[in-house]
């Protein structure tokens, strides 16, 4: 179902407007928000000069009360608020606001006795009310259009994902028709060899967006497009394959490491007509995955692309920063004669059991 605004409403569980309030770091900051709020209704009443303490407490005491038990409700019934369309849980998760704060109203001048003396007051509940509803629009607002920077966000990183993953370079592909066409007659079980290894570049540049696989199944890929290049450029390409000891379960986003090394060997090798060594460099330093990947750097004032490098770093750190955060790191500098591009991310090892 699509909303009004063209939001699509049937939401997954970790892809709804209302944020998780059951986690330690939402309700910390529930609490020091609720503070603030008191604080400030208490200023505006009693002013700095005659401050008033025990109206502080008490008003603090039921705005943590509404507060909580507000977050206590809604993270509750959230999964039930998933299955409904967007405006609908909005309004519900509104409404349920202003019903907790109705009721907690009335026990608040139960407890306090003064209804028995002067009758029950309705100003305060108006009161509260007023403040409720005003304070929870502005809430559920900011989470609504913070849920719609979100969806949009995570739409461009996908189309970012999908460009990288089915950008193999069209002129690698007529060089490897090119080579399977000169071997088919003089070597074809070389020819066979790289058809198979073509195919499965190709069949991951069409997997799913944002897939994970093993580290060694990246490699794999990796080593197929390395063999199908040593073809086309012979002793000019070298590559130096220095992988650590690497937990089996330790996963890549697919085809990370494949657009480095395309990379390395388009800007560093095949400008220059001696060649040049790759090293990649793989370590795992618990809860650290480290790649480092250097190649030669070309001359200055010789013809490089500079564009797809930067096309490819900069959705791989999209890509890396979207599934483990800001702990993910992508770079690249000039050391010397050499170019290298580094990238590390966390892997715990509570996932490797999850895995395993």
């Amino acid at each position: 179902m699509v909303d009004k605004s063209g939001v699509d409403s049937s939401h997954h569980a970790d892809d709804f407007f209302l944020p998780n309030l059951c986690t330690v770091q939402a309700v910390f900051i529930l609490i020091l928000i609720a503070e603030l709020f008191a604080v400030i209704l208490t200023l505006a009443t009693s002013g700095v000069r005659f401050f008033n303490w025990e109206n502080l407490a008490l008003t603090s005491l039921f705005v943590q009360w509404v507060v909580l038990v507000s977050a206590a409700v809604l993270c509750q019934l959230r999964p039930l608020m998933q299955r409904l369309p967007l405006i609908m849980a909005a309004a519900a998760g509104y409404c349920l606001i202003l019903v907790i704060t109705l009721l907690l109203s009335v026990a608040a001048q139960w407890v306090m006795g003064d209804w028995k003396a002067n009758g029950f007051d309705w100003s305060p509940l108006l009161t509260h009310l007023i403040i409720s509803a005003i304070v929870s629009g502005m809430a559920m607002r900011y989470f609504y259009v913070r849920y719609l920077l979100r969806r949009q966000e995570q739409a461009e990183l996908q189309y970012r994902i999908q460009a990288l993953q089915s950008r193999i370079r069209p002129h690698f592909l007529f060089n490897s028709m090119n080579i399977i066409a000169s071997l088919i007659e003089v070597d074809p079980e070389t020819a066979e060899t790289v058809v198979v290894d073509l195919s499965e570049l190709f069949r991951a540049s069409l997997h799913d967006v944002g897939n994970q696989v093993s580290l060694k199944e990246e490699l794999g890929l990796c080593e197929r497009y390395v063999r199908i290049e040593s073809l086309r450029l012979g002793d000019r390409l070298k590559v130096d394959w220095q992988i650590g000891e690497i937990p089996d379960a330790v996963k890549i986003p697919m085809l990370t490491l494949q657009p480095l090394l395309e990379n390395a060997i388009y800007h560093g090798i095949q400008p220059l007509p001696e060649g040049g060594l790759i090293e990649v460099v793989v370590k795992y330093d618990a809860p650290m995955l480290r790649i480092k990947i250097t190649n030669p750097r070309v001359p200055a004032g010789a013809e490089q692309h500079t564009k797809g490098n930067r096309m490819a770093l900069d959705n791989i750190r999209s890509r890396l920063d979207a599934l483990y955060g800001a702990e993910a790191f992508v770079a690249s500098e000039i050391d010397g004669e050499l170019y290298v591009t580094t990238l590390s991310y966390p892997f715990e090892q509570e996932n490797l059991a999850t895995v395993a």
